[in-house]
Order: structure tokens, then sequence, then C-alpha cells
């Protein structure tokens, strides 16, 4: 008599992943990438250690620009409908700031560490290629996401959020990363050109995230935490503080290559006058998140894309200590660098992991959603 064969179960097919929902969020993983390699770079007596692991890191945040240009080309060509919904949400639309920051952070990453990869000459018309593009895209950014904020979305009375910084303080990073560029400058007038339409940027950055921060800050005293899942986001406030600490140690050191007297003492002293408060303020809200974070976690938060906000505005922390410690010589300021570094180091070993997790189970790209239900 014949044995009948019983078929083998099979698993379940994955989720077929496509370029559908790979949103403008996804260039957060590019940021956060970038700036461990900057600010690890950046820090205090880095040793050769180090900063051979960053050169790593920056092959490796370079890979994953490429990866998701070529991810998001391929969404605008195939998805229009999707991607004109994500300009429309009010949730989504100001991720489109991520674009510019992970073309600027590549960027400096390129002059940085950059010359031991591709030489002198490439790295520093990769880095004039991208932060140029950065620049131009972050202006465009900071005023078209604001324009659909007043003329085309509705946002609820208690729908302030700290992701409206994105757009804002994408051209914050412009002017943290352009001084660098200074001296591959040759004449005068465009080494100070340069150097002063950094300032301007910074200034332009500085008074809309001055606008902005009070309505992020009342939204919390009004209405309570964030929901659970967007949580993480709370700590896209120290990017624009902790850029614009660096952006102001920078211009402190293109001062001398640009700039007479007085000016370049003046840089010198604002770097420090303007760094040291802001920067307590950055802590200050580091802890706040923190807490908030320790009670979202309590409360079920699991992994999701928002964990990439605790990388990139936490680097841009690391990199302002760094130039505290450079401009005032505190071991203090080194010895807090070196804190926020391993706090970075942490959080983008967190992120990437859950990541690549979710890229090998299918689990993302997944539709980018707004958690419904409050804290």
């Amino acid at each position: 008599m014949a044995t009948a064969t019983l078929p083998r179960p099979t698993a379940p097919p994955l989720p077929r992943r496509g370029t559908r929902h790979v949103g403008p969020n996804w260039y957060a993983g590019v940021m956060g990438t970038a700036v461990v390699a900057n600010a690890g770079a950046a820090l205090p007596g880095a040793p050769a250690a180090l900063r051979d692991a960053c050169t790593a890191v920056w092959v490796l945040a370079a890979a994953a620009l490429a990866a998701v240009l070529a991810a998001r080309a391929t969404h605008w060509a195939r998805h229009r409908d999707e991607a004109r919904r994500h300009l429309a949400d009010p949730a989504i639309a100001p991720f489109h700031g991520c674009l510019p920051m992970a073309l600027l952070a590549v960027g400096a990453g390129a002059l940085t560490l950059g010359p031991r990869v591709v030489g002198e000459r490439a790295a520093v018309a990769a880095d004039w290629a991208l932060w140029t593009a950065g620049t131009a895209s972050g202006l465009l950014v900071a005023a078209a996401v604001p324009y659909l904020m007043v003329t085309r979305h509705r946002i609820a009375a208690d729908g302030a959020s700290p992701v409206w910084l994105l757009p804002l303080v994408a051209p914050m990073v412009s002017a943290a990363l352009g001084p660098a560029l200074v001296p591959h400058l040759s004449g005068p007038q465009a080494r100070e050109a340069l150097l002063l339409g950094c300032v301007a940027l910074f200034g332009l950055s500085l008074l809309a995230t001055l606008m902005t921060l009070p309505l992020v800050w009342g939204r919390l005293l009004r209405y309570g935490p964030l929901p659970v899942a967007l949580t993480p986001l709370l700590f896209l406030v120290l990017g624009p503080l902790g850029q614009s600490t660096t952006a102001a140690g920078a211009f402190a050191d293109a001062g001398p290559a640009a700039l007479g007297a007085p000016y370049t003492g003046a840089l010198r002293g604002f770097a420090v006058l303007y760094g040291v408060p802001v920067m307590g303020f950055a802590l200050l809200w580091l802890a706040l998140s923190a807490a908030l974070v320790v009670r979202a976690v309590r409360r079920g938060m699991r992994f999701s894309l928002a964990w990439w906000a605790f990388t990139f505005p936490v680097g841009t922390c690391v990199t302002g200590a760094s130039s505290l410690a450079r401009h005032t010589g505190l071991h203090a300021a080194a010895w807090l660098a070196v804190a926020l570094y391993v706090l970075l180091a942490a959080a983008w070993a967190a992120a990437a992991a859950g990541t690549l997790r979710g890229l090998l189970t299918g689990a993302l790209p997944a539709p980018a959603a707004v958690a419904p239900s409050p804290a």
C-alpha cells in the first residue's frame, strides 16, 4: 500500500519590500551614521584607532546615502501619489529636511576622513558638491515646508511637534560645515563671502528655531507627553542647540583666514559666550527627554525609525562640546564630549540594529503612521 506523502509546511512569505513606503525619514539613518564618524573625528585627542573606525563608518554612511537616494528616486518615479501624500501630511512633510542634512553630513566626512580613502582632491571636490547641494536644498526646504504648513496643512491645537525643527535646522548644518571649506578658496573676497554667508545661514536658522521651540514646549506643558511611539522625537530639539554651538566654534576657526581684526577676536569670544549657555540648555533638554523616554519604555515603546532621532541631535552636541573644549581648553568640556559620544555610539547601535532587523524580516519599509493614542 502506498504511503501518502504529506506536504511540508512552508513558512509564510515575507512581505514584499518595495520603495512605496521609503519616505524622507529614511535619510535620518544616513545622518545618524555620518555623525558618528564626524563627531568621533572631532573629539579632542581622538586616538588613531578611533579615527580609523570613523573612516569605516563614513564609508558606510556614503554607501547608505547612495542607496537611499536611489530608493527615493524610484519612489518618486513609481509612486508619485504616495510622494504627494507625504508632502500633504503635516507629520511627514518636515522630514524632507533630512535630505539636505544627509548630504551635508556625508560631505563633511569626505573633507575630514575622505582623503585617506579617495585622496585629497576628490575629497574636497566631494565636499564642495555635497555642501552646495545640501545648502541649496536646505534653503528650499526651509521655505517650502513652512509654506505648506501655512497654506495646505491643517494642524490640531495639540499638533506642535519637534519634527517642525527638521527643515529649519538644515541651514544651521550648512552654517556649521561651510567654514571648513574657507581655506580651500583662493581669493580673500571669496573666503569672506563664504564665511559671512554661513553666518547669515546661522541667523536664518536660529531665529526660525527660536520662534518654533516655544510652540513645542507649550504643547508639552498643555497637552502632556508625546504619544509613546513618538517620544524619541523630543531629542530633535538638541539638533539646533548642538549645531549652533558647533557653528559658532567653526566661525572662530575660519575667522583668521577670511576676516581681519577686530572680527576674529569677536568670533572667538562669541564661540564661548554663545556656546556655553546654549550647551547648558541642551543638557537640560537631554535630561528631560531621557526621562520621558524611560517613561515611554515602561509603557511599551518599541523600535521604530523614530529611534534615529537619538543619533544626529546627540552628535551635534558632541561636536558642540568638542568645539568648546578646543576654544576654552577646559578638560570638563572634553570629557563631556567623550561622554556624549559614548551615548551617541550606543544610540546608533540600537537604531542600526533595529533597522537592519526590520529590513531582513520584511517589517521595513513600512507605511509612515502617527501613533493615534496618547501616552
